[in-house]
């Protein structure tokens, strides 16, 4: 019984140790990323703000198609609804571009849930179908409502600059804008997923059956995370549309909804942190692709994208999470021996 004991109290201090670990190392990368935009070039905030923006989209998307077990090919589509709904409030309305966010956000929600409903009959490559289907008919739709949406032309909007007086530029106000929202929907997404909204969508992609059994209301559920991940992506779309100044229906093409799915992959299915390694490879790896080869740069990225799926077919996250876990215990059998 003493023994039990002593084991079951290491066990849990092993789990103190760890989380403290973790909040330790979160805390210096949060430190880190504020540092950042003051070392770095306005181009360089730039992009790292795409890159947060980026984040908080396939964080939405990886609810749906990581946690829920639903594939879609259209989050393209609410990107851009978030982005002009944005852009049209300021630069029809006069709207501060504070208050448009959230409400980007609202709209891509009710849009999203009300989506989810039909949707929710339809699995695998019919859903991904349908999903298809919004990517595709919205930029037209958009072209179509020329006196909304400036047709072909786009939306210009101007940058913002740092209020309260902060001395700040603007790119660099941008960018701490960006990591602000992306820190604030990763912790509400951590609480969301970690409870029973969370499990009850792991339980409808894990067995839909069994979920079924144990009361689950499938509708409610799917149509709910069809929802919630419409609403990130809608609010990583309004947040790019104050980041880039300009919307345009060719900016919402299906290769844009296609990327986030690569990124999601990239980054690891059913992985909060997955997000941000997904965010870093589908802004920074196209880049760097060109720079390699002018002639082909899709080729190249292709063949690293296969070879990142062979040598990580967990994701980014997962392969760092099992580094991490061999070198622990690695570092474990020393004291275990003595």
């Amino acid at each position: 019984m003493e023994q039990a004991t002593q084991l079951d109290s290491s066990g849990v201090q092993a789990a103190l140790t760890a989380k403290r670990r973790r909040t330790a190392g979160l805390a210096a990368l949060v430190a880190l990323a504020c540092v950042l935009p003051f070392v770095m070039s306005d181009y360089r905030n730039f992009q790292f703000s795409l890159v947060y923006i980026y984040a908080i989209a396939l964080l939405g998307l990886n609810i749906l198609t990581g946690y829920s077990g639903q594939i879609s090919l259209g989050h393209g589509a609410f990107f851009a609804m978030g982005s002009y709904t944005t852009a049209i409030l300021i630069k029809d309305y006069g709207v501060g571009y504070g208050w448009t966010i959230p409400l980007a956000g609202v709209i891509c929600l009710v849009v999203g849930f009300l989506f989810g409903l039909p949707a929710v009959r339809l699995e695998g490559l019919y859903l991904a179908m349908a999903t298809l289907a919004l990517a595709l008919a919205l930029p037209q739709i958009l072209k179509h409502f020329e006196d909304w949406t400036g047709g072909v032309q786009g939306i210009v909007i101007a940058k913002p600059g740092a209020p309260f007086g902060l001395p700040l530029s603007p790119d660099q106000w941008l960018y701490f804008l960006s990591l602000a929202i992306m820190l604030a929907a990763f912790f509400t997404g951590w609480n969301l997923l970690r409870g029973r909204v969370g499990r009850a969508l792991v339980a409808l992609r894990d067995h839909h059956l069994a979920a079924e059994a144990m009361g689950i209301n499938t509708t409610l559920y799917k149509s709910l995370a069809f929802g919630v991940s419409a609403m990130y992506t809608g609010i990583a779309g309004a947040l790019a549309a104050v980041v880039v100044q300009f919307v345009a229906p060719d900016s919402f093409q299906l290769f844009l909804s296609i990327t986030f799915l690569v990124g999601v992959v990239i980054g690891g299915l059913a992985s909060i942190s997955g997000a941000i390694y997904g965010a870093f490879f589908i802004q920074f790896v196209p880049t760097y692709m060109q720079d390699i080869s002018k002639a082909a740069p899709w080729a190249v990225y292709g063949i690293l994208m296969i070879a990142f799926m062979y040598a990580m077919p967990i994701g980014i996250a997962g392969f760092v999470r099992l580094t991490i876990t061999r070198f622990s215990r690695k570092a474990e059998e020393p004291d275990r021996g003595a």
